[in-house]
């Protein structure tokens, strides 16, 4: 075996279920400015933004819609974070096309320092997936972020992906389980206040934050979110073909690693006889302790 515990490479893409992939498709690369990427089976729809892939795949077999406004406590809930140069030049061009509905309740908010000092906005696709916007003080933008005419007004306002955020019930126990795949702890905040009640649009939140990496430190990474207080702690019911079955695609160093994680997880593996071929992607699809839907592939 290459090494004692399996080491997870990169988050290689995130796959959302789609209706309409070519519909959604159009929403993305006008409203948000994604571009297509190199091809992929024909019921996928692969996109890009900067550096990171995201891929629309058909829902199959057909599933449930979106659930509503689902909120951001629910097992049910995963959003993708746009890091964007300019705020008001990405909120101004994601109003100019229909479809979208906000989650923040007063356009975008800037968080206190303790919660990061990011200007973020919180809102649903055309399907009901839930997106974020964020945007860093000009003087605390991580490397990865600092691109040469990336503050450009005559350029594109939406960088790329930052991370993949999932609503848990359990810190220690999801920190557990997604270090068992390789990752690492990488960030930790307690986001609280009214700021952070216009965000997310839960009254008086209070959201640990935990920020998981991958070894080479570039985006995009898994972000934990565990709502304290009153709220439900069902795992996920959700089926591979419903519409909010978005996939966490983790390419592990080797197949060594792939199957040696396979292996420590045997009890949250997805049976490939129900999934489709598009859904597999020729990995290995699990089930992390909240119900949400990682894919591992090799190299």
């Amino acid at each position: 075996m290459s090494a004692a515990r399996p080491q997870a490479l990169r988050l290689a893409r995130i796959a959302l279920a789609a209706a309409d992939p070519d519909g959604l498709a159009a929403f993305y690369r006008a409203a948000l400015g994604f571009t297509d990427a190199e091809a992929a089976p024909g019921d996928v729809v692969p996109l890009r933004l900067g550096e990171q892939r995201l891929d629309l795949a058909t829902a199959a077999p057909a599933g449930r819609p979106y659930p509503g406004d689902v909120p951001g406590f629910s097992p049910l809930f995963q959003h993708c974070a746009i890091i964007v140069a300019d705020m008001a030049a990405a909120h101004a061009r994601l109003s100019a096309h229909p479809g979208w509905r906000p989650i923040s309740t007063d356009g975008p908010v800037r968080l206190p320092a303790a919660s990061g000092g990011v200007t973020a906005f919180k809102f649903r696709d055309p399907e009901g997936h839930p997106l974020e916007f964020l945007a860093f003080p000009p003087d605390a933008i991580p490397q990865a972020w600092r691109r040469p005419g990336a503050a450009d007004p005559c350029l594109d306002p939406c960088l790329g992906l930052d991370h993949s955020a999932i609503s848990v019930a359990d810190t220690a126990r999801s920190v557990a389980f997604y270090e068992s795949l390789g990752l690492s702890v990488v960030s930790r905040s307690l986001n609280t206040g009214p700021e952070q009640a216009r965000l997310d649009a839960v009254p008086s939140p209070t959201v640990e934050v935990t920020g998981l990496g991958f070894p080479d430190g570039r985006p995009p990474h898994v972000e934990l979110l565990c709502y304290r207080g009153e709220h439900p702690r069902t795992v996920s019911d959700l089926a591979i073909g419903d519409v909010a079955a978005t996939r966490l695609v983790i390419a592990m160093a080797d197949a060594e690693d792939l199957a040696a994680a396979r292996a420590a997880h045997a009890d949250r593996l997805v049976p490939a006889e129900p999934v489709s071929r598009s859904a597999m992607g020729g990995g290995t699809l699990l089930r992390d302790p909240d119900g949400h839907f990682v894919m591992l592939t090799s190299g």
